[in-house]
């Protein structure tokens, strides 16, 4: 199983948090819409495709934001109320989706053989994020803490970083 990319949104959705493993393999490249590597000569940007503009991480959040809104949003009509998506597939990618009780959304994107990833997108947030997740340990278990992350300032600790590469190279390799 490769992972190639992982966000947290927060709900007001601002991206919190991105990270990517893969890079597009060059084979796909002008056909394909699968994560590319954040390893390019601008900061933040991402290698052209053929035919396109160069996008950045954050077009591309916005962009897994909105597929994930809009099926959301379509499941609960056609389906009720409590009804939700897990996954997604392409013939590039799969998309796994977990949304917490206080609507923060972890997604992964994963090559299309892997089984469903909900139950490790729920070990992210019990076990890492709500852990590490914030600026100071153990911050998410603290009810004084803010819930929000202004100015898009999001995730920005070493020990979540350092946990989650461990947690997607060794318990999902």
């Amino acid at each position: 199983m490769v992972v190639y990319s992982f966000y947290i949104f927060d709900r007001h959705a601002e991206c919190i948090y991105k990270r990517r493993w893969v890079p597009r393999p060059p084979s796909v490249i002008g056909k394909s819409s699968r994560p590319t590597s954040e390893t390019s000569a601008t900061p933040n940007a991402m290698p052209p495709v053929l035919g396109q503009p160069s996008r950045t991480t954050d077009d591309d959040a916005k962009l897994i934001f909105g597929t994930v809104f809009s099926l959301r949003n379509m499941v609960r009509k056609l389906g009720g109320e409590d009804d939700s998506f897990v996954t997604y597939r392409t013939s590039q990618y799969k998309l796994h989706y977990y949304e917490t009780p206080t609507n923060i959304k972890f997604v992964m994107l994963t090559d299309v053989k892997s089984p469903s990833m909900r139950i490790a997108l729920q070990q992210i947030y019990i076990n890492l994020y709500v852990e590490y997740g914030k600026e100071i340990v153990l911050v998410v278990k603290n009810p004084l803490s803010p819930v929000e992350h202004p100015g898009g300032v999001g995730v920005n600790n070493e020990l979540f970083e350092e946990s989650l590469e461990q947690f997607v190279t060794r318990v999902l390799s």
